[in-house]
């Protein structure tokens, strides 16, 4: 069972016998994804879409990328034909930023047999696998059965915990959007008040792989500074890359920190929420 990553080499080995989900997206170009996809996918891959797979409808007050209610994510996944047993294998062409969040749905569910094609497309390729526009033919599953699953942190906790600290904010953004500097996603620039910064392309080596899992392991805990994994909430611009940071740290085998899925792009959405600027906390 795959749990975290798995490399081309190990994927083509499996080749037929896992579910694999092409997670394309660019945060500018909402139809490049599907464009993509159509162009040329990993054999047997379906596609899931950031917007409309793994989003639920925007209110203007509930960030960019909310997430669906768990029983219609559920259902999204038996239309997939997955199953309890299915090993899940998802990829993008950005270094995992997309199928990171893909990752994080499916654990939220409860399946564990889920993991990030390391290296993504580019990965792929270069292990001499080929891509194809050849739709798969799906048989979709029975209702997936959800199981227990920690319920991600909502925006009334980190309100309160400003107040009242029991966990720390990371937020996974580039830096000059954490100081509030070149914003350009959304409409107020800066970072919750206390949050820590890590960028997840820290995550990556220069060929768009994972850092070994030591590495990682290195720079999360210089990080946390002593914090608990189970003391950290990961957030971002809109619940997308707070989950590769998430993946990074489980591979690293930092386990327990959560998700506040709303993220940036819910917090500014109301002004009375306070907000910091610069490079500190």
């Amino acid at each position: 069972m795959y749990q975290t990553l798995i490399d081309a080499a190990s994927l083509q080995a499996l080749q037929g016998q896992v579910c694999l989900l092409d997670c394309s997206h660019q945060l500018t170009d909402l139809s490049w994804g599907r464009g993509q996809y159509a162009a040329g996918h990993l054999p047997g891959a379906q596609f899931a879409s950031l917007e409309d797979d793994l989003s639920a409808a925007k209110t203007g007050r509930n960030g960019r990328h909310p997430l669906p209610e768990r029983a219609h994510f559920a259902e999204t996944v038996a239309r997939w034909g997955i199953t309890p047993q299915t090993q899940v294998v998802a990829y993008d062409s950005a270094g995992g930023m997309y199928a990171a969040r893909l990752w994080w749905m499916l654990r939220w569910l409860g399946h564990q047999a889920v993991a990030v094609l390391d290296g993504g497309v580019a990965a792929w390729q270069a292990a001499g696998g080929a891509l194809t526009t050849e739709l798969p033919q799906v048989v979709p599953a029975a209702p997936y059965p959800m199981q227990p699953a920690d319920e991600p942190v909502r925006v009334e906790a980190v309100l309160t915990n400003l107040q009242h600290p029991t966990f720390v904010v990371l937020d996974a953004r580039a830096p000059g959007r954490f100081a509030g500097e070149g914003e350009t996603m959304d409409p107020v620039g800066g970072h919750i008040p206390g949050a820590r910064n890590f960028f997840f392309q820290n995550n990556l080596q220069a060929d768009g792989r994972f850092k070994p899992a030591d590495v990682l392991r290195q720079q999360f805990e210089q990080v946390l500074a002593g914090v608990a994994p189970g003391e950290l909430v990961h957030q971002c611009g809109s619940g997308v890359t707070a989950c590769h940071n998430l993946l990074a740290m489980s591979h690293a085998g930092l386990t327990g920190s959560r998700l506040y899925a709303g993220s940036w792009s819910e917090w500014c959405s109301d002004a009375s929420r306070p907000v910091a600027t610069g490079t500190e906390a």
